[in-house]
């Protein structure tokens, strides 16, 4: 099993910073990717930024590349999002994800999420 907890979600006024981050325990050896997604009210989740574990490699979602920022931290067993320029459309709840490798496939595991309000 994998335990995420999420800390960092607020308030913030458009334009903004914020930080968020996310703290993996349990079974961590099998997880090949971490990440963040999010979800806004009346809409489907959707992905925000992933790194793999491996090799660093990064995907971001086209509305935040530029503005948003992943990056781990090995010896916390941390993923954390540094977000700037922040819109009203970046309102949502963020759910850190962990992609763990089963001999079957990979295992999705959620946080329970942290919520970011931008005002304008």
């Amino acid at each position: 099993q994998v335990q995420l907890v999420e800390s960092g979600g607020g308030v913030v006024q458009a334009g903004g910073s914020l930080r968020l981050s996310c703290a993996a325990s349990g079974n961590i050896f099998s997880i090949n990717a971490m990440g963040w997604y999010r979800q806004a009210p009346g809409n489907q989740r959707e992905l925000v930024a992933t790194m793999t574990t491996s090799d660093d490699v990064t995907d971001y979602a086209d509305s935040v590349k530029g503005r948003f920022t992943i990056s781990r931290d090995n010896a916390k067993n941390t993923v954390d999002l540094q977000m700037n320029s922040l819109k009203s459309e970046d309102t949502a709840i963020y759910y850190c994800y962990a992609r763990y490798q089963r001999s079957w496939g990979y295992q999705a595991y959620w946080g329970k999420g942290t919520l970011v309000t931008v005002s304008s």
